[in-house]
């Protein structure tokens, strides 16, 4: 017999403090990968530049998420 699936009830009750989280990890991420930058060949530097560029949209982005979770 197959298994009924319930699905789970949507608790959003603590997404902004998730999301600052993750903006906070994004963060934490790009500092790193800046000084990684600073000790890598230029092709690697310029891989590391441009996934900060994206993590930068990424912070832009979570917090327009967490004003509308507020």
């Amino acid at each position: 017999m197959p298994e009924e699936y319930k699905a789970n009830p949507d608790d959003r009750s603590d997404n902004a403090e998730k999301l600052q989280e993750m903006v906070q990890n994004t963060i934490d991420n790009f500092n790193e990968a800046k000084e990684t930058a600073e000790l890598s060949n230029e092709k690697d530097r310029a891989a590391i530049e441009a996934k900060n560029q994206r993590r930068l949209e990424s912070i832009d982005s979570l917090k327009s998420e967490i004003k509308d979770e507020s």
